[in-house]
């Protein structure tokens, strides 16, 4: 399809846009990417009179993109994305080809990376780049092949493999607990309850499935990652709702206790999730092969 030459701005132009959007001022663009501050502005109005609209004001030597352009520079900033990852796959290609895979970060380093070897040899031929996501994304603006996604399997557009259900158990320091011995589950809303940002109703459906009415809001501090909330189990900072896989070592050592009973299922489930257009990326059908043959049975709870 022929479209307008406006419609097609150069990639130094975009670029110029997209980080001047990120980095809020012509100086820290230019910095970047290895510009004057003369040439960012004349990158910008270039676009603009590609475009035939004004994307920044000029307040003495700052420029200041207009609402448009910064709704703009968000989508560019997807399209480049995926341009650099189109652009790493072609350059590091080998003969079995290349997967990009989105990991979540605890599940990926403690259950994905201990089993990777295997895949490694197995299939020397398909090399695996690897990024971080803690929560799902829209492939279309992340340019990856594959993710491993925590969810119900829900996700428009997508394929998926179920990978394993996930036991989530309360956990402390011995220290904090001291001589006092919990009665019940409910007794860990005596002490702080430690969140993890992605999984806001994880307590809540703890305590509810042990029978406990939590009080709304749960009190309680709000981590990102698993691996802040463990550190501060460890140091007595609070009581952590842990997936089983990630406590147990400690839990085997004695450095964590469950003193609060037994764990329950998630609600969630870890899964493999690719988009539909990816499906015949010869390096994506191995690897999604090779997965299955590690995924936990779909119903691994007694009911």
């Amino acid at each position: 399809m022929n479209t307008p030459r406006r419609f097609h701005p150069s990639i130094s132009a975009l670029r110029a846009l997209e980080a001047l959007d990120r980095l809020g001022s012509a100086s820290a663009a230019a910095e970047e990417l290895a510009l004057t501050q003369g040439a960012v502005s004349r990158q910008i109005q270039a676009l603009e009179r590609q475009m035939g609209q004004t994307l920044a004001r000029r307040d003495g030597r700052r420029l200041i993109l207009t609402d448009p352009a910064r709704a703009f520079a968000s989508e560019v900033r997807g399209a480049l994305n995926q341009i650099a990852q189109a652009a790493l796959r072609v350059q590091a290609q080998p003969a079995g080809g290349t997967l990009t895979l989105a990991i979540l970060p605890a599940f990926g380093m403690r259950w994905l990376m201990p089993r990777l070897p295997d895949f490694a040899r197995r299939h020397p031929e398909v090399t695996i780049n690897m990024g971080t996501e803690l929560v799902p994304f829209s492939f279309a603006s992340k340019g990856y092949d594959a993710a491993l996604h925590f969810g119900t399997g829900d996700w428009p557009g997508t394929e998926r493999l179920l990978l394993r259900h996930e036991t989530m158990v309360p956990v402390c320091a011995p220290d904090l607990i001291g001589t006092r011995r919990p009665k019940g589950p409910g007794d860990a809303l005596r002490y702080p309850l430690l969140h993890i940002q992605t999984r806001r109703d994880a307590w809540g459906d703890w305590l509810r499935g042990q029978g406990v009415t939590p009080p709304l809001p749960l009190p309680g501090t709000i981590h990102d990652q698993y691996s802040t909330i463990i550190q501060a189990a460890l140091h007595g900072l609070g009581v952590a709702l842990l997936p089983e896989y990630l406590a147990e070592q400690d839990l085997a050592t004695g450095r964590l206790i469950a003193p609060f009973g037994p764990g329950t299922e998630a609600r969630g489930a870890y899964w493999l999730v690719w988009p539909h257009d990816r499906s015949g990326n010869a390096a994506l059908r191995a690897f999604r092969d090779w997965m299955a043959t590690q995924a936990q049975p779909e119903d691994p709870l007694p009911r």
